[in-house]
């Protein structure tokens, strides 16, 4: 399955043969702050910046009514954010991943965001769709 969207993610996280749980890191562009004038120009015309993770947390693809869903939820938090970062753990014996055993692999998660590490994670927009990030 080819996925592009976030639905398409849910789809294939709910038809893995074990379980799965989601970890979702919701970061936010960011300007260093010894950013130089050109740096800043083009964080202003939405190029550029450093994501910080700003809220994470961990979900069964069941417990995601749809990405709409998600964004709602992540609203209601009142943090904003521009990138998704989606990670997965694989149950096993047909029992999926507690949300106890997803404490670690989150934490690795967003200290591996913070250094920029980011090329084994989906990374989502605000639109739901996949996008490609390239370092600059």
């Amino acid at each position: 399955m080819r996925i592009t969207n976030f639905s398409d993610l849910l789809t294939a996280a709910r038809g893995q043969p074990e379980p799965q749980r989601l970890l979702l890191v919701f970061a936010a562009a960011e300007l260093p702050h010894d950013a130089t004038p050109a740096e800043r120009a083009a964080f202003e015309r939405g190029e550029g910046g450093a994501l910080a993770p700003v809220l994470c947390v961990d979900k069964r693809p069941e417990e995601i009514e749809s990405f709409d869903a998600l964004c709602e939820e992540s609203r209601r938090t009142g943090i904003g954010w521009d990138i998704l970062f989606v990670g997965a753990l694989s149950g096993r014996g047909g029992h999926a991943p507690n949300a106890d055993e997803a404490v670690q692999p989150l934490r690795m998660m967003v200290e591996a965001i913070k250094a920029g590490r980011v090329a084994q994670f989906l990374a989502v927009d605000r639109d739901g769709d996949l996008v490609r990030l390239e370092r600059g």
